[in-house]
């Protein structure tokens, strides 16, 4: 049997996952040529095709100013829009607005996944740019960064392209409240951001801080790939996965496996989550609880980089001779295998959290309970006690997680039931559909406010 295991997208980085052989997609173009138009998709528990709730985006025209290209979460989900766009028939521009003057090997291979689907790729500087942003039915900007587009980019033409923008906000952090990225902001169209705490902090911090007022503001939360489902859903393929990802790790079968999957970065937690993986170790062997062997993952390391923080988590492992239990992974664009291959996912964002976290609902889809902090989006999706555990962040939270994965490593049956309800979680609020639902609301309202704009 052969296998294409896909994440949010296909793979676009070198990794394990590389290794895995191509799952046949017959099944799926199938059902695709039996449905024939790209107007309908069919939902897999119900007997007649519904409608693809984006399906009045067909022929508009639509320009995506991203702030940058890469493997963090803003730019892929402004792809992953891009590609449901394209999927109605819409024509869709992608542009770029900070690029680095050299070759990206990344750059060039997600541009390239954005060609192949038929979406244009342009100079954000050019006057391509500019006379899309004038014709466009719909501009959406992604990220406060992107905001400095508008003065670099129209200059004087800006005035006209505002009332046709919708603005997509994943950031939580409070260097992105500068007035220079965002002075235009109470003037758009909308705002769409991730969560509803991420939501009422930019209300209040935008008020109190800049003194200016957010426009309409749309709380949409994401939801999960098809593609990713489907992987989550074959126990097959999951089998698969989960043999060759522990082999490729040295982590056995019987053995338990706490990953944190996501850039490495301090804002992402790995050291806290190190340090109480380290505790963990010494409660089990102070209890002397009989659990399997316990192994930490961090996906989303990059020395390639040398950040002084990687140095710091490397030589903590070190220092601790936990070697043979901590295992770092490159960064990577395809998470499925990991998800596979792990058996609880820690959530460890900082500060004010995740303002969503895509990871955490891929891994509910996977039946893995997680293990979050008490902040930010991850409060919107993990239930307390029934398909995770919170706990504080900063070092208040070391010890309370380590408790926490020591309860679930005691713990089969609660392991078991809380991945059972998060599973249950996602099919009833966070799959593609549902998503595509939020965001068609969404535009409907935005494009009738440009339409409204022009006409007066």
């Amino acid at each position: 049997m052969a296998f294409l295991i896909r994440s949010t997208f296909d793979s676009c980085s070198a990794n394990v996952s590389n290794n895995v052989s191509h799952f046949i997609e017959e099944k799926q173009q199938e059902e695709e040529v039996e449905e024939g138009s790209t107007d309908i998709k069919f939902d897999r528990n119900a007997r007649a095709p519904t409608p693809n709730p984006l399906v009045f985006m067909k022929s508009k025209l639509v320009l995506l100013v991203s702030h940058e290209l890469s493997l963090s979460g803003g730019p892929l989900l402004l792809m992953e829009l891009a590609f449901l766009l394209r999927g109605v028939g819409a024509e869709v521009v992608w542009v770029t607005n900070q690029k680095p003057t050299e070759t990206d090997d990344v750059i060039y291979s997600l541009e390239h996944k954005m060609l192949d689907r038929g979406i244009q790729v342009w100079s954000a500087k050019g006057q391509e740019a500019v006379n899309t942003a004038l014709k466009a039915d719909l501009v959406i900007l992604n990220t406060a960064v992107a905001g400095k587009w508008m003065d670099a980019v129209l200059k004087e033409h800006a005035a006209q392209v505002i009332p046709k923008v919708l603005w997509w906000i994943h950031e939580m952090r409070g260097h992105y409240f500068k007035l220079e990225y965002v002075k235009h902001l109470p003037f758009v169209a909308g705002a769409m951001i991730d969560s509803h705490t991420t939501a009422n902090y930019w209300k209040n911090r935008t008020s109190e801080r800049l003194g200016i007022k957010m426009p309409e503001t749309y709380v949409v939360h994401l939801g999960n790939s098809k593609e990713l489902m489907e992987v989550a859903e074959n126990q097959v393929a999951k089998k698969v996965l989960r043999e060759h990802v522990r082999e490729s790790l040295g982590v056995r079968n019987e053995d338990l496996v706490f990953a944190l999957i996501n850039s490495v970065s301090r804002g992402k937690g790995q050291d806290l989550f190190l340090r109480a993986f380290y505790e963990s170790l010494q409660l089990i062997q102070e209890r002397k609880l009989q659990v399997p062997s316990i192994h930490a993952v961090i996906v989303g390391s990059d020395m390639n980089a040398q950040t002084k923080f990687e140095t710091e988590l490397r030589n903590f492992v070190s220092e601790k001779k936990i070697q043979d239990r901590v295992h770092f992974v490159n960064k990577t664009l395809t998470v499925a295998p990991y998800l596979a291959s792990i058996d609880v996912l820690v959530q460890n964002s900082q500060a004010r959290g995740e303002c969503f976290g895509r990871i955490t609902i891929e891994a509910m889809a996977f039946k893995l309970p997680v293990l979050g902090t008490a902040a930010g989006g991850t409060m919107e999706i993990v239930v307390n006690g029934t398909t995770g555990l919170l706990h504080p962040v900063g070092k208040e939270g070391v010890s309370p997680l380590a408790n926490n994965i020591v309860q679930l490593a005691t713990n089969v049956e609660k392991r078991l039931v809380m991945g059972k309800h998060g599973y249950e979680r996602v099919k009833e609020r966070f799959l593609e559909h549902h998503m595509s639902e939020r965001i068609a609301l969404v535009l409907k309202e935005v494009l009738q406010k440009g339409k409204h704009y022009s006409h007066s």
